[in-house]
Protein backbone atom coordinates (compact mmCIF):
# COMPACT_ATOMS: atom_id res chain seq x y z
CA UNK A 1 0.00 0.00 0.00
CA UNK A 2 1.24 3.62 -0.56
CA UNK A 3 2.44 5.36 2.15
CA UNK A 4 0.76 8.81 3.35
CA UNK A 5 2.91 11.16 1.72
CA UNK A 6 2.66 9.23 -1.61
CA UNK A 7 -1.63 9.83 -1.42
CA UNK A 8 -1.16 12.64 -0.11
CA UNK A 9 0.73 14.22 -3.24
CA UNK A 10 -1.54 12.35 -5.78
CA UNK A 11 -4.69 14.15 -3.82
CA UNK A 12 -3.36 17.52 -4.37
CA UNK A 13 -2.46 16.61 -7.80
CA UNK A 14 -5.95 15.36 -8.75
CA UNK A 15 -7.32 18.70 -7.13
CA UNK A 16 -4.82 20.98 -9.17
CA UNK A 17 -6.24 19.12 -12.64
CA UNK A 18 -10.05 19.24 -11.11
CA UNK A 19 -9.36 23.17 -10.66
CA UNK A 20 -8.29 23.21 -14.32
CA UNK A 21 -10.96 21.79 -15.84
CA UNK A 22 -13.62 23.68 -14.14
CA UNK A 23 -11.92 26.23 -14.88
CA UNK A 24 -11.95 25.48 -18.49
CA UNK A 25 -15.65 24.38 -18.06
CA UNK A 26 -16.49 27.80 -17.14
CA UNK A 27 -14.53 29.02 -20.37
CA UNK A 28 -16.49 27.06 -22.34
CA UNK A 29 -20.10 27.38 -21.02
CA UNK A 30 -19.61 31.18 -21.09
CA UNK A 31 -18.08 31.13 -25.05
CA UNK A 32 -21.25 28.59 -26.14
CA UNK A 33 -23.85 30.58 -25.75
CA UNK A 34 -22.42 34.06 -28.20
CA UNK A 35 -21.22 30.79 -30.25
CA UNK A 36 -25.14 28.98 -30.56
CA UNK A 37 -26.55 32.66 -30.91
CA UNK A 38 -24.15 33.24 -33.73
CA UNK A 39 -24.45 29.70 -35.55
CA UNK A 40 -28.50 30.15 -34.94
CA UNK A 41 -28.43 33.71 -36.56
CA UNK A 42 -26.94 32.87 -39.45
CA UNK A 43 -28.81 29.52 -39.99
CA UNK A 44 -31.94 30.98 -42.31
CA UNK A 45 -29.91 32.58 -44.36
CA UNK A 46 -27.42 29.41 -45.39
CA UNK A 47 -30.75 27.53 -45.55
CA UNK A 48 -32.60 30.38 -48.18
CA UNK A 49 -29.27 30.32 -50.13
CA UNK A 50 -29.21 26.74 -50.39
CA UNK A 51 -32.93 26.32 -51.47
CA UNK A 52 -32.71 29.03 -53.96
CA UNK A 53 -29.89 26.84 -55.74
CA UNK A 54 -31.31 23.96 -55.48
CA UNK A 55 -34.23 25.78 -57.19
CA UNK A 56 -31.95 26.76 -59.90
CA UNK A 57 -30.58 23.59 -61.14
CA UNK A 58 -34.32 22.72 -61.53
CA UNK A 59 -34.84 25.81 -63.14
CA UNK A 60 -34.06 26.90 -67.16
CA UNK A 61 -32.07 30.05 -67.14
CA UNK A 62 -30.37 31.88 -70.41
CA UNK A 63 -26.48 31.63 -68.53
CA UNK A 64 -25.60 28.25 -67.37
CA UNK A 65 -23.08 29.12 -64.44
CA UNK A 66 -20.06 26.46 -64.53
CA UNK A 67 -21.06 25.59 -60.36
CA UNK A 68 -24.32 24.27 -62.38
CA UNK A 69 -22.78 21.83 -64.70
CA UNK A 70 -23.04 18.27 -63.62
CA UNK A 71 -20.02 16.52 -64.64
CA UNK A 72 -20.53 13.34 -66.67
CA UNK A 73 -17.81 11.31 -64.44
CA UNK A 74 -16.04 11.44 -61.50
CA UNK A 75 -12.23 11.54 -62.03
CA UNK A 76 -10.85 13.90 -59.14
CA UNK A 77 -12.58 15.72 -55.55
CA UNK A 78 -12.06 17.97 -53.46
CA UNK A 79 -13.03 18.13 -49.69
CA UNK A 80 -13.30 20.98 -47.49
CA UNK A 81 -12.41 19.77 -43.75
CA UNK A 82 -13.84 21.83 -40.96
CA UNK A 83 -12.40 20.81 -37.93
CA UNK A 84 -11.35 22.87 -34.48
CA UNK A 85 -7.56 23.87 -33.25
CA UNK A 86 -7.42 22.72 -30.06
CA UNK A 87 -8.06 19.45 -28.55
CA UNK A 88 -10.49 18.41 -25.12
CA UNK A 89 -13.65 18.80 -27.20
CA UNK A 90 -14.91 14.87 -26.77
CA UNK A 91 -14.99 12.91 -29.64
CA UNK A 92 -15.95 15.90 -31.44
CA UNK A 93 -12.76 15.64 -33.80
CA UNK A 94 -13.12 11.84 -33.90
CA UNK A 95 -16.32 11.35 -35.81
CA UNK A 96 -15.75 13.88 -38.51
CA UNK A 97 -12.40 12.64 -38.75
CA UNK A 98 -13.97 9.07 -39.02
CA UNK A 99 -16.55 10.20 -41.10
CA UNK A 100 -14.50 11.83 -43.46
CA UNK A 101 -11.52 9.21 -43.77
CA UNK A 102 -14.29 6.56 -44.57
CA UNK A 103 -15.29 9.14 -47.81
CA UNK A 104 -11.49 9.19 -48.91
CA UNK A 105 -11.53 5.24 -48.60
CA UNK A 106 -14.29 4.73 -50.54
CA UNK A 107 -13.81 7.60 -53.11
CA UNK A 108 -10.20 5.65 -53.91
CA UNK A 109 -11.58 2.93 -54.32
CA UNK A 110 -13.30 4.02 -57.06
CA UNK A 111 -9.77 5.56 -58.43
CA UNK A 112 -10.92 8.67 -57.97
CA UNK A 113 -8.03 11.27 -56.46
CA UNK A 114 -8.97 13.37 -53.62
CA UNK A 115 -7.43 16.83 -52.72
CA UNK A 116 -8.25 18.60 -49.45
CA UNK A 117 -8.47 22.04 -47.59
CA UNK A 118 -8.36 21.96 -43.83
CA UNK A 119 -10.49 24.41 -41.99
CA UNK A 120 -8.79 23.80 -38.24
CA UNK A 121 -5.35 22.52 -37.08
CA UNK A 122 -6.72 18.95 -36.23
CA UNK A 123 -8.00 18.56 -39.45
CA UNK A 124 -4.79 19.63 -40.88
CA UNK A 125 -2.87 17.44 -39.02
CA UNK A 126 -5.44 14.53 -39.60
CA UNK A 127 -5.51 15.10 -43.50
CA UNK A 128 -1.21 15.21 -43.52
CA UNK A 129 -0.87 11.94 -41.45
CA UNK A 130 -2.52 10.25 -43.85
CA UNK A 131 -1.44 11.45 -46.97
CA UNK A 132 -3.95 13.31 -48.56
CA UNK A 133 -2.83 16.16 -50.63
CA UNK A 134 -3.58 19.42 -49.09
CA UNK A 135 -4.18 22.40 -51.47
CA UNK A 136 -4.39 25.33 -48.99
CA UNK A 137 -5.60 25.06 -45.17
CA UNK A 138 -6.42 27.85 -42.57
CA UNK A 139 -5.73 27.53 -38.83
CA UNK A 140 -6.02 29.45 -35.58
CA UNK A 141 -9.83 30.17 -36.72
CA UNK A 142 -10.26 32.35 -33.21
CA UNK A 143 -13.80 32.39 -31.25
CA UNK A 144 -15.66 34.26 -34.05
CA UNK A 145 -15.40 33.01 -38.34
CA UNK A 146 -13.84 35.58 -40.46
CA UNK A 147 -15.25 35.58 -44.04
CA UNK A 148 -12.32 36.69 -45.41
CA UNK A 149 -9.77 33.91 -44.25
CA UNK A 150 -11.96 31.77 -44.99
CA UNK A 151 -12.99 32.22 -48.56
CA UNK A 152 -8.88 32.48 -48.75
CA UNK A 153 -8.52 29.35 -47.92
CA UNK A 154 -11.13 27.85 -49.54
CA UNK A 155 -10.67 29.68 -52.97
CA UNK A 156 -8.04 27.09 -54.24
CA UNK A 157 -10.86 24.24 -54.48
CA UNK A 158 -13.34 26.32 -55.94
CA UNK A 159 -10.87 27.57 -58.86
CA UNK A 160 -9.51 23.79 -59.18
CA UNK A 161 -13.51 23.42 -60.08
CA UNK A 162 -13.66 25.95 -62.16
CA UNK A 163 -10.84 25.13 -64.22
CA UNK A 164 -11.81 21.32 -64.01
CA UNK A 165 -9.15 19.57 -62.20
CA UNK A 166 -11.96 18.33 -59.56
CA UNK A 167 -15.39 17.47 -60.59
CA UNK A 168 -16.55 18.07 -57.23
CA UNK A 169 -16.23 19.69 -53.98
CA UNK A 170 -17.90 18.52 -50.71
CA UNK A 171 -18.51 20.03 -47.18
CA UNK A 172 -17.67 18.40 -43.99
CA UNK A 173 -18.21 19.75 -40.89
CA UNK A 174 -19.97 18.95 -37.00
CA UNK A 175 -23.35 19.68 -37.47
CA UNK A 176 -24.92 21.53 -33.76
CA UNK A 177 -28.03 19.58 -32.82
CA UNK A 178 -28.00 19.97 -28.86
CA UNK A 179 -25.52 20.75 -26.09
CA UNK A 180 -25.09 17.02 -25.73
CA UNK A 181 -25.37 16.30 -29.25
CA UNK A 182 -23.25 17.08 -32.44
CA UNK A 183 -23.39 15.11 -35.72
CA UNK A 184 -20.73 15.07 -38.13
CA UNK A 185 -22.31 16.06 -41.64
CA UNK A 186 -20.55 15.62 -45.08
CA UNK A 187 -22.32 17.29 -48.10
CA UNK A 188 -21.85 18.29 -51.34
CA UNK A 189 -21.27 21.87 -52.15
CA UNK A 190 -20.64 21.87 -56.06
CA UNK A 191 -21.56 21.57 -58.27
CA UNK A 192 -25.22 22.49 -57.18
CA UNK A 193 -27.36 20.39 -54.78
CA UNK A 194 -30.02 19.33 -57.29
CA UNK A 195 -32.16 18.23 -53.59
CA UNK A 196 -33.57 20.98 -51.25
CA UNK A 197 -31.49 18.87 -48.02
CA UNK A 198 -30.35 21.02 -45.63
CA UNK A 199 -27.51 19.69 -43.19
CA UNK A 200 -27.88 22.75 -40.91
CA UNK A 201 -31.64 22.35 -40.24
CA UNK A 202 -32.10 20.73 -36.75
CA UNK A 203 -34.48 18.00 -37.87
CA UNK A 204 -33.02 16.96 -40.74
CA UNK A 205 -35.38 17.93 -42.99
CA UNK A 206 -36.15 18.55 -46.27
CA UNK A 207 -36.55 22.61 -46.62
CA UNK A 208 -39.77 22.37 -48.48
CA UNK A 209 -41.21 20.19 -51.01
CA UNK A 210 -41.24 20.29 -54.80
CA UNK A 211 -44.10 20.22 -56.25
CA UNK A 212 -43.77 17.99 -59.28
CA UNK A 213 -47.20 19.73 -61.38
CA UNK A 214 -44.56 22.84 -62.29
CA UNK A 215 -40.91 23.38 -62.91
CA UNK A 216 -39.19 26.12 -61.35
CA UNK A 217 -38.13 29.75 -62.58
CA UNK A 218 -36.99 32.76 -62.61
CA UNK A 219 -37.15 36.71 -63.64
CA UNK A 220 -34.09 38.15 -63.47
CA UNK A 221 -32.65 42.08 -63.29
CA UNK A 222 -30.97 43.16 -64.95
CA UNK A 223 -29.74 40.18 -66.83
CA UNK A 224 -29.29 36.13 -65.80
CA UNK A 225 -25.66 36.41 -65.26
CA UNK A 226 -25.22 38.88 -62.98
CA UNK A 227 -27.89 37.35 -60.72
CA UNK A 228 -26.64 33.98 -60.80
CA UNK A 229 -22.79 34.88 -60.63
CA UNK A 230 -23.36 37.12 -57.26
CA UNK A 231 -25.94 34.39 -55.91
CA UNK A 232 -23.86 31.36 -56.50
CA UNK A 233 -20.77 33.20 -54.74
CA UNK A 234 -23.39 33.91 -51.57
CA UNK A 235 -23.67 30.17 -51.74
CA UNK A 236 -20.68 29.14 -51.52
CA UNK A 237 -19.90 32.42 -48.93
CA UNK A 238 -23.40 31.78 -46.49
CA UNK A 239 -22.52 27.60 -46.51
CA UNK A 240 -18.58 27.86 -45.34
CA UNK A 241 -19.03 30.77 -43.04
CA UNK A 242 -22.50 28.98 -41.21
CA UNK A 243 -20.20 25.39 -41.07
CA UNK A 244 -17.64 26.49 -39.75
CA UNK A 245 -20.06 28.41 -37.39
CA UNK A 246 -21.58 24.93 -36.56
CA UNK A 247 -18.73 24.14 -36.17
CA UNK A 248 -17.68 26.26 -33.14
CA UNK A 249 -20.65 26.05 -31.32
CA UNK A 250 -20.55 22.24 -31.19
CA UNK A 251 -16.81 22.68 -30.39
CA UNK A 252 -18.30 24.82 -27.52
CA UNK A 253 -21.01 22.55 -25.93
CA UNK A 254 -18.53 19.34 -26.40
CA UNK A 255 -15.70 21.39 -24.56
CA UNK A 256 -18.03 22.35 -21.39
CA UNK A 257 -19.31 18.82 -21.14
CA UNK A 258 -16.44 16.97 -21.50
CA UNK A 259 -14.46 19.27 -18.76
CA UNK A 260 -18.06 18.53 -16.89
CA UNK A 261 -17.21 15.34 -17.23
CA UNK A 262 -13.78 15.49 -16.38
CA UNK A 263 -14.66 17.82 -13.32
CA UNK A 264 -16.53 15.03 -11.76
CA UNK A 265 -14.69 11.83 -12.16
CA UNK A 266 -11.68 13.92 -10.70
CA UNK A 267 -13.94 14.59 -7.71
CA UNK A 268 -14.63 11.09 -7.37
CA UNK A 269 -10.94 9.74 -8.06
CA UNK A 270 -9.95 12.69 -4.60
CA UNK A 271 -12.89 10.79 -3.07
CA UNK A 272 -11.38 7.43 -3.39
CA UNK A 273 -8.44 8.80 -2.34
CA UNK A 274 -9.41 10.47 0.86
CA UNK A 275 -10.61 6.72 2.01
CA UNK A 276 -7.49 5.46 1.34
CA UNK A 277 -5.68 7.77 3.00
CA UNK A 278 -7.57 7.51 5.89
CA UNK A 279 -7.61 3.86 6.21
CA UNK A 280 -3.93 3.98 5.73
CA UNK A 281 -3.12 6.71 8.35
CA UNK A 282 -5.50 4.99 10.77
CA UNK A 283 -3.94 1.63 10.00
CA UNK A 284 -0.39 3.67 10.84
CA UNK A 285 -1.48 5.29 14.31
CA UNK A 286 -3.01 1.70 15.35
CA UNK A 287 0.50 -0.19 14.42
CA UNK A 288 2.08 2.97 16.57
CA UNK A 289 -0.45 2.45 19.68
CA UNK A 290 0.54 -1.59 19.58
CA UNK A 291 4.16 -1.04 19.21
CA UNK A 292 3.90 1.33 22.56
CA UNK A 293 1.54 -1.14 24.52
CA UNK A 294 3.84 -3.74 23.35
CA UNK A 295 7.26 -2.04 24.72
CA UNK A 296 5.22 -0.73 27.74
CA UNK A 297 4.07 -4.42 28.70
CA UNK A 298 7.51 -5.76 28.01
CA UNK A 299 9.13 -3.10 30.54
Amino acid sequence: MAGIKEIRTKIKSVQNTRKITKAMEMVAASKMRKAQDRMRAGRPYATRVRAIAAHLMQANPDYTHPYMVERAKLSAVGIVLVTTDKGLCGGLNTNISRLVLAKIKDFESQGIRVQATALGSKGLGLLSRVGVNVVSSEVQLGDAPNLERLIGAIKAQIDDFSNAKVDAVYLATSRFVNTMHQEPTFVRLLPLPSDLEDPFQSDAQPVEELETTYGWDYLYEPDSKTVIDDLLLRYVEGLIYQSVAENMASEQSARMVAMKSASDNAKKVIGDLQLVYNKTRQAAITKEISEIVGGAAAV
